[in-house]
Protein backbone atom coordinates (compact mmCIF):
# COMPACT_ATOMS: atom_id res chain seq x y z
CA UNK A 1 0.00 0.00 0.00
CA UNK A 2 1.16 3.61 -0.74
CA UNK A 3 0.02 7.08 -0.21
CA UNK A 4 -1.60 7.72 -3.44
CA UNK A 5 -3.98 4.49 -3.79
CA UNK A 6 -7.12 4.88 -3.09
CA UNK A 7 -7.44 2.18 -0.98
CA UNK A 8 -5.56 4.03 1.46
CA UNK A 9 -6.62 7.89 0.99
CA UNK A 10 -10.11 6.20 1.92
CA UNK A 11 -10.11 3.14 3.77
CA UNK A 12 -6.91 2.87 5.56
CA UNK A 13 -6.19 6.14 6.53
CA UNK A 14 -9.49 7.56 7.77
CA UNK A 15 -10.10 4.43 9.32
CA UNK A 16 -6.92 4.49 11.44
CA UNK A 17 -7.35 8.34 12.04
CA UNK A 18 -10.68 7.52 13.88
CA UNK A 19 -9.77 4.67 16.05
CA UNK A 20 -6.59 6.90 17.07
CA UNK A 21 -8.26 10.08 18.22
CA UNK A 22 -10.94 8.12 19.99
CA UNK A 23 -8.91 5.82 22.35
CA UNK A 24 -7.48 7.27 25.23
CA UNK A 25 -3.80 8.41 25.36
CA UNK A 26 -2.18 5.81 27.08
CA UNK A 27 -2.98 3.19 24.08
CA UNK A 28 -2.41 5.79 21.27
CA UNK A 29 1.22 3.91 20.57
CA UNK A 30 0.09 0.60 20.43
CA UNK A 31 -3.12 1.71 17.71
CA UNK A 32 0.03 3.27 15.74
CA UNK A 33 2.30 0.17 16.00
CA UNK A 34 -0.68 -2.17 15.06
CA UNK A 35 -2.01 0.00 12.11
CA UNK A 36 1.81 0.26 10.86
CA UNK A 37 2.50 -3.16 11.26
CA UNK A 38 -1.23 -3.80 8.73
CA UNK A 39 0.20 -1.09 6.49
CA UNK A 40 3.39 -3.07 5.86
CA UNK A 41 1.81 -6.44 5.73
CA UNK A 42 -0.61 -4.70 3.30
CA UNK A 43 2.32 -5.48 0.71
CA UNK A 44 4.88 -7.83 2.45
CA UNK A 45 3.43 -9.68 5.20
CA UNK A 46 6.30 -12.27 5.04
CA UNK A 47 9.09 -9.15 5.94
CA UNK A 48 6.89 -8.35 8.91
CA UNK A 49 8.73 -10.64 10.94
CA UNK A 50 12.02 -9.25 9.64
CA UNK A 51 11.32 -6.06 10.96
CA UNK A 52 9.62 -7.47 14.30
CA UNK A 53 13.19 -9.19 14.84
CA UNK A 54 14.90 -5.73 14.11
CA UNK A 55 12.70 -4.26 16.55
CA UNK A 56 13.12 -7.14 19.30
CA UNK A 57 16.59 -7.55 18.72
CA UNK A 58 17.63 -3.59 19.23
CA UNK A 59 15.11 -2.56 21.48
CA UNK A 60 17.15 -5.57 23.90
CA UNK A 61 20.24 -4.07 22.66
CA UNK A 62 19.10 -0.79 23.48
CA UNK A 63 18.68 -1.80 26.88
CA UNK A 64 21.59 -3.46 27.36
CA UNK A 65 23.95 -0.62 26.30
CA UNK A 66 21.59 1.14 28.85
CA UNK A 67 22.74 -1.39 31.92
CA UNK A 68 26.70 -1.01 30.66
CA UNK A 69 26.23 2.82 30.89
CA UNK A 70 24.93 2.98 34.35
CA UNK A 71 27.89 0.64 35.06
CA UNK A 72 29.72 3.08 33.62
CA UNK A 73 31.65 -0.46 31.66
CA UNK A 74 33.03 1.33 28.82
CA UNK A 75 34.28 -1.71 27.08
CA UNK A 76 31.00 -3.52 27.34
CA UNK A 77 29.30 -0.73 25.97
CA UNK A 78 31.52 -0.65 22.64
CA UNK A 79 31.18 -4.27 22.42
CA UNK A 80 27.43 -3.99 22.68
CA UNK A 81 27.41 -1.13 19.66
CA UNK A 82 29.40 -2.96 17.24
CA UNK A 83 27.66 -5.93 17.87
CA UNK A 84 24.40 -4.06 17.14
CA UNK A 85 25.81 -2.48 13.82
CA UNK A 86 27.17 -5.60 12.72
CA UNK A 87 23.50 -6.92 13.03
CA UNK A 88 21.86 -4.20 11.40
CA UNK A 89 24.37 -3.97 8.47
CA UNK A 90 24.67 -7.63 8.37
CA UNK A 91 20.78 -7.98 7.69
CA UNK A 92 20.34 -4.73 5.17
CA UNK A 93 23.31 -6.27 3.40
CA UNK A 94 22.03 -9.60 3.25
CA UNK A 95 18.82 -8.87 2.22
CA UNK A 96 19.79 -5.83 -0.47
CA UNK A 97 23.23 -6.74 -1.72
CA UNK A 98 22.76 -10.53 -1.43
CA UNK A 99 19.28 -10.87 -1.99
CA UNK A 100 19.06 -10.60 -5.48
CA UNK A 101 21.42 -13.74 -6.33
CA UNK A 102 19.58 -15.96 -3.70
CA UNK A 103 16.23 -15.08 -4.71
CA UNK A 104 15.32 -13.22 -2.20
CA UNK A 105 12.91 -10.07 -2.74
CA UNK A 106 13.70 -6.71 -1.07
CA UNK A 107 11.53 -5.70 2.07
CA UNK A 108 10.23 -2.30 1.14
CA UNK A 109 11.77 0.42 3.47
CA UNK A 110 14.49 -1.67 4.74
CA UNK A 111 17.55 0.90 3.82
CA UNK A 112 15.20 3.44 5.92
CA UNK A 113 14.10 1.67 9.08
CA UNK A 114 17.15 -0.10 9.60
CA UNK A 115 19.24 3.72 9.24
CA UNK A 116 16.72 4.80 12.21
CA UNK A 117 17.56 1.72 14.01
CA UNK A 118 21.23 2.43 14.08
CA UNK A 119 20.79 6.17 14.98
CA UNK A 120 19.13 4.95 17.88
CA UNK A 121 21.58 2.96 19.17
CA UNK A 122 24.75 5.64 18.12
CA UNK A 123 23.15 7.96 19.94
CA UNK A 124 22.04 5.96 23.03
CA UNK A 125 26.07 4.58 23.15
CA UNK A 126 26.82 8.64 22.90
CA UNK A 127 24.60 9.80 25.45
CA UNK A 128 22.73 11.75 23.63
CA UNK A 129 19.60 10.16 24.14
CA UNK A 130 18.41 7.89 26.67
CA UNK A 131 17.71 3.87 26.15
CA UNK A 132 13.83 3.36 25.38
CA UNK A 133 12.57 1.40 28.51
CA UNK A 134 8.70 0.38 26.42
CA UNK A 135 9.02 -1.57 24.16
CA UNK A 136 6.32 -0.34 22.44
CA UNK A 137 7.22 2.98 22.04
CA UNK A 138 10.40 1.71 20.58
CA UNK A 139 8.37 -0.19 18.42
CA UNK A 140 6.06 3.21 17.07
CA UNK A 141 9.60 4.50 16.13
CA UNK A 142 10.66 1.78 14.03
CA UNK A 143 7.49 1.17 12.44
CA UNK A 144 5.18 4.57 12.12
CA UNK A 145 3.99 4.33 9.10
CA UNK A 146 4.06 7.85 7.65
CA UNK A 147 7.62 7.42 7.39
CA UNK A 148 8.38 3.93 7.44
CA UNK A 149 8.63 3.01 3.41
CA UNK A 150 10.00 6.04 1.86
CA UNK A 151 11.50 8.01 4.99
CA UNK A 152 12.74 10.90 5.86
CA UNK A 153 15.01 8.89 7.43
CA UNK A 154 13.76 9.93 11.25
CA UNK A 155 16.94 10.08 13.75
CA UNK A 156 15.73 8.74 17.25
CA UNK A 157 16.48 12.12 19.12
CA UNK A 158 14.29 14.16 17.27
CA UNK A 159 11.01 11.87 18.10
CA UNK A 160 12.38 10.77 21.38
CA UNK A 161 9.91 13.27 24.37
CA UNK A 162 7.48 13.15 21.43
CA UNK A 163 7.05 9.26 22.11
CA UNK A 164 5.75 9.84 25.49
CA UNK A 165 3.85 13.03 25.28
CA UNK A 166 3.18 15.21 22.06
CA UNK A 167 0.14 17.41 20.69
CA UNK A 168 -3.01 16.99 19.18
CA UNK A 169 -4.32 20.15 17.98
CA UNK A 170 -6.92 21.36 15.17
CA UNK A 171 -4.35 23.48 13.73
CA UNK A 172 -1.90 21.11 13.75
CA UNK A 173 -4.14 18.47 11.83
CA UNK A 174 -5.15 20.89 9.80
CA UNK A 175 -1.33 21.87 8.92
CA UNK A 176 -1.21 17.89 8.27
CA UNK A 177 -4.25 17.68 5.75
CA UNK A 178 -2.27 20.65 3.95
CA UNK A 179 0.67 19.03 3.68
CA UNK A 180 -0.58 15.81 2.70
CA UNK A 181 -2.79 17.46 -0.19
CA UNK A 182 0.36 19.32 -1.51
CA UNK A 183 2.65 16.00 -1.41
CA UNK A 184 -0.15 13.96 -3.33
CA UNK A 185 -0.44 16.63 -5.80
CA UNK A 186 3.28 16.51 -6.47
CA UNK A 187 3.45 12.51 -6.73
CA UNK A 188 0.16 12.37 -8.70
CA UNK A 189 0.22 15.58 -10.60
CA UNK A 190 3.97 16.17 -11.72
CA UNK A 191 5.91 13.17 -10.98
CA UNK A 192 3.67 10.37 -12.29
CA UNK A 193 3.34 12.17 -15.50
CA UNK A 194 6.97 13.13 -15.79
CA UNK A 195 7.50 9.66 -14.95
CA UNK A 196 5.60 8.55 -18.22
CA UNK A 197 7.78 10.80 -20.19
CA UNK A 198 10.71 9.00 -18.77
CA UNK A 199 9.57 6.00 -19.42
CA UNK A 200 8.53 6.14 -23.11
CA UNK A 201 11.50 8.16 -24.20
CA UNK A 202 13.85 5.83 -22.46
CA UNK A 203 12.51 2.39 -24.54
CA UNK A 204 12.62 4.65 -27.74
CA UNK A 205 15.57 3.49 -29.33
CA UNK A 206 14.98 5.95 -32.08
CA UNK A 207 15.02 9.25 -29.57
CA UNK A 208 17.27 12.33 -30.94
CA UNK A 209 19.39 14.45 -29.04
CA UNK A 210 16.27 16.56 -28.33
CA UNK A 211 14.09 13.37 -27.19
CA UNK A 212 17.07 12.29 -24.71
CA UNK A 213 17.47 15.72 -23.17
CA UNK A 214 13.80 15.80 -22.71
CA UNK A 215 13.83 12.53 -20.79
CA UNK A 216 16.60 13.28 -18.69
CA UNK A 217 14.53 16.08 -17.73
CA UNK A 218 11.48 14.46 -17.02
CA UNK A 219 13.27 11.48 -15.08
CA UNK A 220 14.56 14.57 -12.77
CA UNK A 221 11.09 15.73 -12.13
CA UNK A 222 9.93 12.40 -11.52
CA UNK A 223 12.35 11.72 -8.78
CA UNK A 224 12.04 15.11 -7.18
CA UNK A 225 8.32 15.40 -6.85
CA UNK A 226 8.17 11.76 -5.73
CA UNK A 227 10.04 12.09 -3.54
CA UNK A 228 10.02 14.99 -2.03
CA UNK A 229 6.37 14.31 -2.62
CA UNK A 230 6.28 11.28 -0.51
CA UNK A 231 8.15 13.49 2.32
CA UNK A 232 5.28 16.46 2.40
CA UNK A 233 3.05 13.22 2.83
CA UNK A 234 5.37 11.90 5.26
CA UNK A 235 5.26 14.82 7.54
CA UNK A 236 2.05 15.75 7.12
CA UNK A 237 0.53 12.46 8.24
CA UNK A 238 3.00 12.82 11.59
CA UNK A 239 0.99 16.00 11.95
CA UNK A 240 -2.41 14.46 11.74
CA UNK A 241 -0.89 12.29 14.78
CA UNK A 242 1.18 14.60 16.58
CA UNK A 243 4.85 14.23 15.56
CA UNK A 244 6.68 16.94 14.12
CA UNK A 245 9.33 15.73 11.57
CA UNK A 246 12.49 17.24 10.05
CA UNK A 247 12.14 18.89 6.53
CA UNK A 248 13.67 16.62 4.03
CA UNK A 249 13.66 18.54 0.91
CA UNK A 250 14.55 22.05 0.51
CA UNK A 251 14.22 23.16 -3.60
CA UNK A 252 17.33 21.61 -4.44
CA UNK A 253 17.06 22.46 -8.19
CA UNK A 254 17.74 26.46 -7.02
CA UNK A 255 20.80 25.62 -6.48
CA UNK A 256 24.49 27.43 -7.67
CA UNK A 257 26.54 24.19 -6.89
CA UNK A 258 26.64 20.60 -6.33
CA UNK A 259 27.62 21.18 -3.14
CA UNK A 260 24.34 23.37 -2.29
CA UNK A 261 22.11 20.65 -4.13
CA UNK A 262 22.72 18.00 -1.87
CA UNK A 263 22.47 19.88 1.19
CA UNK A 264 18.67 20.84 -0.10
CA UNK A 265 18.34 16.97 -1.18
CA UNK A 266 17.06 14.28 0.90
CA UNK A 267 18.48 16.38 3.92
CA UNK A 268 17.44 13.32 6.55
CA UNK A 269 20.12 10.44 4.41
CA UNK A 270 23.10 13.96 4.29
CA UNK A 271 22.75 14.31 7.69
CA UNK A 272 22.61 10.52 8.70
CA UNK A 273 25.71 9.98 6.81
CA UNK A 274 27.20 13.22 8.30
CA UNK A 275 26.31 12.76 11.69
CA UNK A 276 27.26 8.87 11.69
CA UNK A 277 29.89 8.31 8.89
CA UNK A 278 31.71 11.83 7.91
CA UNK A 279 31.93 13.76 11.51
CA UNK A 280 33.73 10.27 12.76
CA UNK A 281 36.06 9.61 10.49
CA UNK A 282 37.37 13.18 10.94
CA UNK A 283 35.50 14.96 8.98
CA UNK A 284 37.20 18.33 7.65
CA UNK A 285 38.89 18.82 10.87
CA UNK A 286 42.40 16.98 10.13
CA UNK A 287 43.40 18.71 6.83
CA UNK A 288 42.41 18.57 3.06
CA UNK A 289 43.64 15.26 2.25
CA UNK A 290 41.64 13.21 4.89
CA UNK A 291 39.09 15.72 4.25
CA UNK A 292 39.09 14.27 0.47
CA UNK A 293 39.22 10.81 1.50
CA UNK A 294 36.39 11.11 3.96
CA UNK A 295 34.17 13.02 1.29
CA UNK A 296 34.42 9.90 -1.02
CA UNK A 297 34.42 7.31 1.54
CA UNK A 298 30.47 9.53 2.64
CA UNK A 299 29.54 8.80 -1.56
CA UNK A 300 30.99 5.28 -1.92
CA UNK A 301 28.26 4.43 0.77
CA UNK A 302 25.76 6.57 0.00
CA UNK A 303 25.79 5.33 -3.76
CA UNK A 304 26.27 1.61 -2.40
CA UNK A 305 22.91 2.00 0.36
CA UNK A 306 20.94 3.11 -2.70
CA UNK A 307 21.56 -0.45 -3.95
CA UNK A 308 23.90 -3.56 -5.07
CA UNK A 309 24.08 -2.24 -9.13
CA UNK A 310 27.21 -0.93 -10.10
CA UNK A 311 25.60 1.84 -11.45
CA UNK A 312 24.63 3.59 -8.00
CA UNK A 313 28.18 2.94 -6.85
CA UNK A 314 29.52 5.13 -10.20
CA UNK A 315 26.69 7.85 -9.52
CA UNK A 316 27.85 8.11 -5.72
CA UNK A 317 31.58 8.17 -6.79
CA UNK A 318 30.53 10.87 -9.46
CA UNK A 319 29.00 13.10 -7.31
CA UNK A 320 31.88 12.43 -4.37
CA UNK A 321 34.43 13.37 -7.14
CA UNK A 322 32.16 16.51 -8.18
CA UNK A 323 32.10 17.87 -4.68
CA UNK A 324 36.00 17.12 -3.86
CA UNK A 325 36.66 19.16 -7.10
CA UNK A 326 34.23 22.12 -5.84
CA UNK A 327 36.23 22.06 -2.86
CA UNK A 328 39.70 22.08 -4.28
CA UNK A 329 39.09 24.09 -7.46
CA UNK A 330 35.45 25.14 -8.68
CA UNK A 331 34.19 26.95 -5.24
CA UNK A 332 36.45 29.90 -6.10
CA UNK A 333 35.38 29.99 -9.60
CA UNK A 334 31.52 29.68 -8.81
CA UNK A 335 32.20 32.48 -6.52
CA UNK A 336 33.24 34.50 -8.68
CA UNK A 337 31.36 33.82 -11.85
CA UNK A 338 27.29 34.93 -12.26
CA UNK A 339 24.98 32.77 -10.13
CA UNK A 340 23.30 32.13 -13.53
CA UNK A 341 26.65 30.05 -14.42
CA UNK A 342 26.56 28.16 -11.53
CA UNK A 343 22.65 27.36 -11.64
CA UNK A 344 23.07 26.22 -14.87
CA UNK A 345 26.47 23.73 -14.72
CA UNK A 346 24.72 22.52 -11.37
CA UNK A 347 21.45 21.63 -13.40
CA UNK A 348 23.75 19.98 -15.93
CA UNK A 349 25.68 18.02 -14.11
CA UNK A 350 22.74 16.43 -12.05
CA UNK A 351 21.05 15.65 -15.23
CA UNK A 352 23.59 13.23 -16.54
CA UNK A 353 23.71 12.46 -12.16
CA UNK A 354 20.16 11.34 -12.66
CA UNK A 355 20.45 9.76 -16.29
CA UNK A 356 23.17 7.40 -14.49
CA UNK A 357 21.33 6.90 -11.30
CA UNK A 358 18.26 6.11 -13.15
CA UNK A 359 19.79 3.10 -15.52
CA UNK A 360 21.19 0.34 -14.61
CA UNK A 361 22.19 -1.94 -17.98
CA UNK A 362 25.84 -0.96 -18.98
CA UNK A 363 24.70 -1.04 -22.93
CA UNK A 364 21.45 0.98 -22.32
CA UNK A 365 23.24 3.62 -20.34
CA UNK A 366 25.97 4.02 -22.50
CA UNK A 367 23.68 4.03 -25.45
CA UNK A 368 21.49 6.88 -23.67
CA UNK A 369 24.29 9.20 -22.99
CA UNK A 370 25.23 9.27 -26.88
CA UNK A 371 21.50 10.18 -27.66
CA UNK A 372 22.52 12.48 -25.72
CA UNK A 373 25.02 14.27 -27.46
CA UNK A 374 23.76 13.30 -31.04
CA UNK A 375 24.29 10.13 -32.30
CA UNK A 376 21.00 9.37 -33.22
CA UNK A 377 20.57 13.25 -34.94
CA UNK A 378 19.58 16.36 -32.73
CA UNK A 379 15.76 16.80 -33.68
CA UNK A 380 12.64 15.37 -35.99
CA UNK A 381 9.20 15.47 -35.94
CA UNK A 382 8.18 13.22 -32.51
CA UNK A 383 10.89 15.33 -30.50
CA UNK A 384 9.19 18.14 -31.48
CA UNK A 385 5.76 16.99 -31.14
CA UNK A 386 7.23 15.29 -27.36
CA UNK A 387 8.50 19.12 -26.93
CA UNK A 388 5.75 20.82 -27.20
CA UNK A 389 3.25 17.59 -25.65
CA UNK A 390 5.10 18.22 -22.79
CA UNK A 391 6.41 21.99 -22.65
CA UNK A 392 3.00 22.69 -20.16
CA UNK A 393 4.39 19.75 -17.89
CA UNK A 394 8.01 21.03 -17.83
CA UNK A 395 7.41 25.00 -17.58
CA UNK A 396 4.61 23.96 -14.07
CA UNK A 397 7.22 21.77 -12.79
CA UNK A 398 9.87 24.65 -13.01
CA UNK A 399 8.19 26.53 -11.17
CA UNK A 400 6.84 24.14 -8.36
CA UNK A 401 10.83 23.20 -8.45
CA UNK A 402 11.14 27.02 -6.84
CA UNK A 403 10.17 28.67 -3.70
CA UNK A 404 7.20 30.61 -5.70
CA UNK A 405 4.26 30.22 -3.42
CA UNK A 406 5.89 32.04 -0.70
CA UNK A 407 4.68 34.95 -2.33
CA UNK A 408 1.52 34.06 -0.82
CA UNK A 409 2.29 35.23 2.63
CA UNK A 410 2.28 38.61 0.80
CA UNK A 411 -1.46 38.82 0.65
CA UNK A 412 -3.93 40.00 3.19
CA UNK A 413 -4.60 37.07 5.70
CA UNK A 414 -7.79 36.91 4.42
CA UNK A 415 -7.48 36.35 0.87
CA UNK A 416 -4.17 34.55 1.66
CA UNK A 417 -6.46 31.45 3.16
CA UNK A 418 -8.75 31.94 0.35
CA UNK A 419 -6.76 31.10 -2.42
CA UNK A 420 -4.70 28.65 -0.21
CA UNK A 421 -7.54 26.50 0.12
CA UNK A 422 -9.28 26.95 -3.04
CA UNK A 423 -5.98 25.87 -4.67
CA UNK A 424 -5.33 23.03 -2.52
CA UNK A 425 -8.98 21.65 -2.98
CA UNK A 426 -8.30 21.49 -6.75
CA UNK A 427 -5.17 19.80 -5.88
CA UNK A 428 -7.07 17.45 -3.91
CA UNK A 429 -10.00 16.70 -6.25
CA UNK A 430 -6.87 16.82 -9.57
CA UNK A 431 -5.11 13.88 -7.71
CA UNK A 432 -8.06 11.84 -7.02
CA UNK A 433 -9.46 12.33 -10.54
CA UNK A 434 -6.09 11.02 -11.89
CA UNK A 435 -6.01 8.48 -9.68
CA UNK A 436 -9.48 6.77 -11.07
CA UNK A 437 -8.34 7.22 -14.14
CA UNK A 438 -4.68 6.47 -14.55
CA UNK A 439 -3.07 3.21 -13.92
CA UNK A 440 0.25 4.50 -14.16
CA UNK A 441 1.62 5.30 -10.69
CA UNK A 442 4.68 3.45 -10.20
CA UNK A 443 6.40 3.21 -6.48
CA UNK A 444 10.37 4.55 -7.08
CA UNK A 445 11.61 2.99 -3.23
CA UNK A 446 10.26 -0.66 -4.21
CA UNK A 447 14.29 -0.60 -4.93
CA UNK A 448 15.52 0.89 -1.87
Amino acid sequence: MVFSELSFLFMFLPAVLLVYYICPAKIKNPVLVLASLVFYAWGEPKYVLVMLGSIVVNYANGMLLGYFINKNREKSQKAVLIVSVIENLGILGIFKYAGPHIGLALPIGISFYTFQIMSYIIDVYRRKVNYQKNLINFAAYVTMFPQLIAGPIVRYKTVDAQLSKRDHTVDKFAEGVRRFVIGLGKKVLLANVAGSMWEYILANDGRSAVMAWLGAIGFAFQIYFDFSGYSDMAIGLGKMFGFDYEENFNYPYIGKSITEFWRRWHISLGTWFKEYVYVPLGGNKKGNVRQIINIFIVWALTGIWHGASLNFMFWGMYFGVLLILEKLVLKKILEKIPAVFGHIYMLLAVLFGWVLFAIDDANTLFAYFGTMFGSNGFAGGESIYLLLKYLGLILVCVVASMPVFKLLNKLPKVLRVVVTNLFLVAILVASIALIVGDSYNPFLYFRF
